[in-house]
């Protein structure tokens, strides 16, 4: 997996049959080089300017370097974790997502599933998202079946929340149903303003936001956007969401605004669900920035708990939920449900690749277009 952040591609292997039975085995995080996540950052760019997928040479060469990129950290895991290939019943490709635009039918992830499965000698499973958009789904998000199935021992009604470049709920209620939707942006907002405003990649401890003021101004006129009243299912771009509001104010408060926009987006997601969650465990980069996670605390009134404090690792919950999923599709099991993405019915995605044996479609083209 690797996310918009682009901060690094997270492999984790897991033993599941794609129901009950998860049992993280092991992790690592490959980062992206800054040529790399430049060129990929490129890649994006030029992939919002199109108005739907198509080929170009960055965005087939940004996807021949994520396909080297995964493939790379899959032999590392395997090493460190002692494992063979043919120990590995199936690799889950997520890809890397360039472009999300469900509202015209289409859906954006460059990655080679075919050349990552020469690449491993592995069954690779990619393409998630076009079966479910294809059957009129938001193609996001898609982790909840995993959520629900590592969070099967907590007191429900239950919530996970993923604060990666853009930040996703997902609701457990008391019957096990389950409720997800994208939030608003999580990081996404506030690494980009700390790469304009001092190049760092994101805001290390919070210490930024900590340091300023929320410009209470510029966060209601941010919050006064449709899309937080829109009801659930729902997903957004990271790029939906600019820095603009914020010009103007000084390099500690726009931090600490745009923290403040996060949490506050968490709080109206929170008050959309039926009923209010017991707990709300929390995954991704964010939960490293204790401000983040403290203003959540007050506009929610909800204690957000690292997901670690569950045992879970919130680096890894990703990749593995793709691991899992991958393991559903071999099985056909639906990923994807009404109430989580807006499918028309439980959906069955991703598209199966064996070594040797695959033919491959355009790498460029691999995400949806309904």
């Amino acid at each position: 997996m690797s996310g918009t952040s682009l901060d690094a591609v997270d492999a984790a292997l897991i033993e599941t049959d794609g129901e009950a039975l998860v049992r993280p085995l092991a992790y690592r995080a490959e980062p992206w080089s800054d040529a790399a996540r430049a060129q990929l950052a490129e890649a994006t760019r030029t992939a919002l300017t199109y108005d739907r997928p198509r080929a170009s040479p960055p965005l087939a060469e940004a996807a021949a370097l994520v396909t080297r990129a995964h493939a790379l950290a899959v032999h590392k895991l395997l090493a460190e974790a002692g494992r063979r290939a043919e120990d590995v019943g199936a690799i889950g490709f997520h890809g890397q997502t360039v472009a999300h635009r469900p509202d015209r039918g289409w859906t954006w992830q460059i990655g080679d599933g075919a050349a990552l499965a020469d690449a491993t000698g592995i069954v690779t499973v990619s393409d998630f998202r076009s079966a479910d958009v294809a059957g009129g789904g938001q193609g996001a998000p898609l982790l909840p079946i995993y959520h629900a199935a590592r969070a099967a021992g907590l007191a429900r009604p239950a919530a996970v929340l993923n604060l990666g470049g853009v930040a996703n709920i997902t609701f457990i209620g008391e019957d096990g149903d389950l409720i997800a939707f994208d939030t608003g942006p999580a990081n996404g907002l506030v690494d980009l303003w700390v790469g304009v405003e001092s190049g760092a990649r994101f805001d290390a401890g919070g210490a930024l936001a900590k340091a300023g003021r929320v410009d209470e101004a510029v966060l209601a006129a941010m919050l006064d956007h449709p899309y937080f009243d829109a009801p659930w299912p729902k997903s957004l771009d990271r790029h939906d969401f600019t820095i603009q509001p914020a010009r103007g104010l000084s390099a500690e408060d726009g931090a600490a605004t745009l923290t403040a926009f996060t949490a506050a987006t968490v709080a109206l997601a929170l008050s959309q669900l039926p009923m209010r969650p017991r707990r709300l465990i929390v995954a991704g980069g964010g939960r490293h920035n204790p401000v983040m996670m403290a203003m959540i605390a007050e506009r929610s009134g909800l204690v957000p708990e690292p997901s670690d404090a569950t045992g879970w690792n919130g680096d890894a919950v990703e990749a593995e939920g793709f691991a899992y999923m991958a393991v559903r599709t071999l099985r056909g099991f639906p990923n994807s449900f009404p109430a989580t993405t807006g499918v028309r019915r439980p959906t069955v995605g991703g598209v199966i690749n064996r070594p040797g044996v695959g033919a491959r479609g355009n790498p460029v083209n691999a995400g949806a277009l309904a």
